[in-house]
């Protein structure tokens, strides 16, 4: 083949930047499940739009433009005006509305202008190209002003007039210089917006521990504070590494089965130690959805664990209560469950079993090797 076909165009540089818009786009996109719905003569004119990242806003379609998701849109802003995508319509869009702790007002929602133009959407796309140029720069600026500040993101005004950065600071800082030297640099208004680092996280994007993309930059809206302990309370053990999310803090996932964890205890009894006549039972861990507590009979050195079904822990309990104490800590042998069990959804064995079935194949192999040896011999 010629080296023709393997040089990089600027078709393809074109692509590749349509690509990288077309994912911001993505996040945070919601499914209008009420479209299949007839109309019931209740529509609204709230409209919400999707800028770029994880910016959205609510803006009144007064001039009962038909839009749609998708439809690329000149809205108010001050000064001037933004260009954004449709991103939901209809009775969903105020629904949502409704959901924010502070509804404005209708006189304070702004309005939808008109559909973008040939001119906008070529100005709106020039105003993109120099967000990436713009936050290198301004880096270097508020590094030579020795200011704390990490400025994470450029956010350019759909007709070029305004634009926001983004930043990270631990600490209140003074950036009255930085704005003027910003002003002189780019020509534009600029506007300073302090977000957390999950807000960081979820405007840059990325790929989970779990391999899908991150919640936060996906559909997750609304940040809720994660402790740790909503881990104590999973039984998780309690290693930053495996905890801590792509912003530093506590995954937001901590957050999603803790209900199912905090209802499935409430039936479950205490911690306390076991008394038996074989000794004292410490306890070390449980298995929350197999109702199995561990227990050792070393109290410093968790070792040679006996699991035991939460039922025979509450009537040892009760045992203990009334002064008496069991001969052994399991009523047969047969009843200790082995740590080394394992089923799946689909109900097999063990997560081994393939490489089981490899060494019988070797194994079989290996015999016919061995009787065409001999065969040969004779």
């Amino acid at each position: 083949m010629d080296d023709e076909e393997y040089r990089i165009s600027e078709d393809d540089n074109n692509i590749t930047e349509k690509t990288i818009y077309w994912l911001e786009d993505q996040k945070l996109n919601s499914v209008n499940w009420l479209s299949d719905i007839p109309d019931t003569g209740l529509e609204t004119d709230i409209v919400e739009i999707h800028f770029k990242n994880t910016r959205k806003g609510f803006y009144r379609n007064v001039n009962k433009l038909r839009v749609e998701e998708g439809d690329i849109v000149a809205v108010e802003a001050s000064p001037g005006h933004d260009i954004g995508r449709v991103s939901m319509t209809g009775r969903l869009a105020k629904l949502k509305l409704k959901q924010q702790k502070v509804v404005p007002e209708p006189d304070e929602i702004k309005k939808i202008y008109r559909k973008a133009k040939p001119v906008d959407i070529d100005k709106w796309e020039e105003a993109r190209k120099q967000e990436i140029p713009a936050m290198l720069k301004s880096r270097k600026i508020a590094q030579d002003l020795n200011l704390y500040m990490k400025i994470g993101d450029v956010e350019y005004q759909g007709d070029k007039t305004k634009a926001i950065f983004y930043y990270i600071a631990d600490e209140r800082v003074d950036f009255r210089q930085l704005i003027k030297v910003l002003a002189e640099q780019f020509r534009v208004r600029i506007e300073m917006r302090q977000i957390g680092a999950r807000q960081e996280a979820g405007r840059i994007g990325g790929i989970g521990s779990c391999g899908r993309e991150l919640c936060c930059s996906s559909y997750l809206s609304n940040f809720i504070s994660v402790t740790t302990a909503y881990a104590r309370c999973q039984d998780l053990s309690l290693n930053p590494q495996k905890l801590a999310g792509q912003c530093g803090k506590l995954k937001c996932c901590l957050n999603y089965e803790l209900d199912c964890y905090v209802d499935k205890q409430k039936s479950f009894p205490s911690k306390d130690p076991l008394e038996t006549q074989e000794g004292k039972a410490w306890f070390c861990k449980m298995e929350i959805y197999k109702g199995i507590y561990w227990y050792s009979f070393e109290p410093d050195n968790p070792v040679n664990m006996i699991a035991v079904p939460v039922e025979r822990v509450i009537e040892i309990q009760k045992m203990n209560r009334n002064g008496e104490k069991p001969p052994k800590l399991l009523e047969n042998a047969f009843d200790n469950i082995s740590s080394d069990s394992y089923n799946d959804v689909l109900g097999n064995d063990s997560l081994t079993r393939f490489e089981k079935i490899q060494d019988k194949k070797k194994r079989k192999k290996k015999r016919g090797k061995g009787k065409n040896d001999n065969e040969k011999r004779e």
